[in-house]
Parts: C-alpha cells; structure tokens; sequence
C-alpha cells in the first residue's frame, strides 16, 4: 500500500508578522500604481499571490516601503501594531484625498505564550487575492498631483525609531467608505477600510 505524506501549514508569530508586512509593501505598491502617485512608466510587472503585481522602481520608494514593512514586522511580532493607514493627499494643497486603513487584531496567547497556530498557506494566499483584487479595481474619482504618507498606530509603551514623527490622523471630513476584504493568518487579522474624499457636485453639473 503506498504511503501517504501528509503536513501541516504551521503559522508562528514570526512568520505571521512576515506575511502582513510583506502584504503592506504590495498593497502600498499597488495603491500608489492605481492611484497614479508615480508615473506609470515608474513601476514593473511581477507575479506575487498568483497575481500580476506592480512594483515601484523609484529608488527612494523601495526604500521607504523596505524600511516601513521591516518595522511594521518588528511592531507584528510584538504584538504592538494596532493599525496602518496609508494616506494619499493633494500635492498642491495637503488637502486629505484618501485614507487606506488597515486594522490589526493580535492573537495574544501567540504573543505571550509562543504558542503556533494552523492554516493553509493557500487558504491565506485566497484571502489576500481579493483584497489585492479589489484594491485594482476601486475607482479613482479624481485626478491631481498627488503624495502619500504611512501613518502606524502602535501600543503607548512602543519605542518608536526617531525616523517617525508624531503626527495628526489626517482625517477626512464626512467621507465615502468601502469596506474591502479582510485576511487572517490566525495570528494577526488585517481588515481594510477605504476612506473617500466625497466630492458633492451643485445640481447645475
């Protein structure tokens, strides 16, 4: 009788915290393509989650994105990231156009105990693919020269590297919201929230 392997996708905390970062770097990579805060010609093709994904090759983005999703890991692993919003607003006038929020909940018992948790790598894999798919296919209402910042909301008692700054929450006053897909390794859920500036047209347009 032939012998059957069987295994286990095993999720640690690390490799949870791994998984999310490295979610934030595409879906910011991805936001910035869709939204045109780079020029098109800026980004290139690759395949990530059995999608084509776009990637910055501006180097002062990669390395932005490279430093945010390494702190953003060390903050998972931690259990101190509360959440991540990834705000684009108006070159010209800093005036909030859109707030992409991405709240985390933390497994405390992986945190404090070390204890690993179970789910299929594939079955994660589905989940982002729809937030990925979403993110494309949400519409741009607007057209301007625009710019983004991250903003991380982390427990109190978090050292916070002097490369961030204290900073207001950047809202957006009586906003359009669409509430995406969220995804769950088990150990950290990320649910996403697109906040809209909500342009009111006068009735002669």
């Amino acid at each position: 009788m032939a012998a059957r392997t069987v295994a286990k996708d095993i999720i640690t905390l690390r490799g949870s915290a791994a998984i999310v970062s490295e979610f934030f770097g595409y879906a910011a990579n991805s936001i910035l393509y869709n939204r045109g805060v780079y020029p098109e010609e800026s980004f290139v093709k690759v395949k990530k989650y059995g999608l084509p994904m776009l990637l910055t090759e501006d180097e002062g983005v990669k390395s932005f994105i490279a430093n945010l999703t390494a702190q953003l890991s060390e903050w998972l692993e931690a259990g101190k990231l509360q959440r991540v919003v990834l705000v684009i607003m108006s070159k010209a006038t800093s005036e909030v156009l859109e707030r992409w929020n991405f709240s985390i909940e933390t497994d405390s018992e992986v945190v404090e105990q070390g204890v690993s948790r179970e789910k299929s790598d594939k079955e994660i894999m589905r989940e982002i693919q729809a937030i990925m798919r979403q993110i494309a296919s949400t519409e741009n209402s607007y057209f301007v020269s625009g710019v983004f910042d991250v903003l991380a909301y982390t427990d109190k008692d978090v050292a916070v590297p002097f490369t961030w700054v204290e900073s207001d929450p950047k809202l957006i006053a009586n906003p359009q919201m669409v509430k995406l897909h969220s995804f769950d390794t088990k150990i950290h859920k990320v649910d996403t929230l697109v906040s809209y500036k909500n342009d009111e047209w006068d009735d002669e347009q």
